[in-house]
């Protein structure tokens, strides 16, 4: 049976390309990790991704800042609803106070037995800082922007699914991904991602009839997918024919991504789910490592695009 281990990135589509760089660098404190374009479609706009100093796996955000075009959607049911990432335990009081002293009203809540602080991207998009004891990545410290170790952002620790009825991803995320089932209760369900390093990372299922459904295509203040780690080739296509073959054919074929390879597929609850493997290169492939995330890089296919898609990005200053 093919693995997963642990969360691969996560990817959302944002607002203005200034206020989401300095949201996550200068608010968040995590690094700039790779500066390129998006790779699909026609329209220029960047693809931003933040993280650890060396951009390891389960640490990665990545965005798509689609102020310039104008595209954007809506946030809703049978759709990713918000952003998790965890915190050393006892650093909730730490950032509470530390996002309300920036403009960013943020409140400190306990969910399924976890305290967490409750925020937003500027853009609107929900995000959670997890207090995580279960948890042994070194936190990312960020001295110059006033964040140590003992309060850093340690990785990704999962997001909430919001869904009209919560008993039709069960199948799928135990037995197509799998994920093991932890909890069920009026709070909702959480599985947790099996990770060969014992992290604890977790996707939390929510019932929302409420909300109109939500957007599902690449859109402004919206997530567009939850990447898992397959750790190689093998593994992706094994996990990829397993999911098909149970019937969930909703399933592309694989994509090159410059640094990792990655096929998508959406779960019956809405969700788009990626599982990809980082390349032996990875983010070294056009810059040298400690220089990630310092210049504006594209894909070799983009070879004859760069002048028109330089000209057609929004102008932002990367610092």
């Amino acid at each position: 049976m093919a693995q997963i281990s642990g969360y691969h990135h996560l990817t959302l589509s944002t607002d203005g390309v200034q206020e989401d760089f300095d949201f996550y660098t200068k608010t968040l404190g995590l690094y700039s990790v790779k500066r390129t374009v998006l790779f699909d479609g026609v329209i220029p706009v960047y693809h931003l991704y933040y993280g650890s100093p060396d951009g390891d796996a389960s640490t990665i955000i990545t965005t798509f800042p689609f102020r310039k075009p104008g595209v954007y959607g809506r946030r809703g049911t049978n759709q990713s609803r918000a952003i998790l990432q965890a915190i050393p335990k006892g650093a909730a009081d730490f950032w509470v106070e530390r996002l309300n002293s920036r403009g960013v009203k943020a409140d400190k809540i306990t969910r399924f037995g976890a305290d967490r602080v409750i925020f937003a991207h500027p853009c609107g998009i929900p995000h959670e800082l997890v207090e995580s004891d279960g948890d042994n990545r070194t936190p990312i410290a960020n001295e110059a922007r006033g964040i140590s170790a003992d309060h850093g952002i340690k990785g990704i620790y999962g997001a909430v699914v919001a869904c009209f009825d919560r008993t039709s991803m069960d199948d799928f995320m135990t037995v197509a991904l799998p994920l093991e089932k932890e909890a069920d209760s009026d709070e909702g369900t959480v599985y947790r991602v099996p990770d060969a390093s014992g992290v604890i990372q977790r996707v939390e299922v929510i019932t929302d009839r409420e909300s109109p459904q939500g957007t599902w295509t690449l859109s402004g203040g919206t997530i567009h997918h939850l990447a898992l780690n397959t750790g190689d080739e093998e593994n992706q296509l094994k996990l990829r024919a397993h999911i098909e073959g149970l019937g969930f054919t909703d399933i592309s074929e694989q994509k090159d991504r410059n640094y990792f390879k990655s096929c998508y597929v959406r779960s019956p609850g809405g969700a788009l789910f990626e599982l990809a493997w980082t390349t032996p290169e990875g983010w070294a492939r056009d810059e040298p490592p400690g220089q990630i995330g310092k210049t504006l890089v594209f894909p070799p296919w983009f070879k004859d695009r760069e002048d028109e898609l330089r000209q057609g990005l929004e102008a932002a200053e990367f610092t």
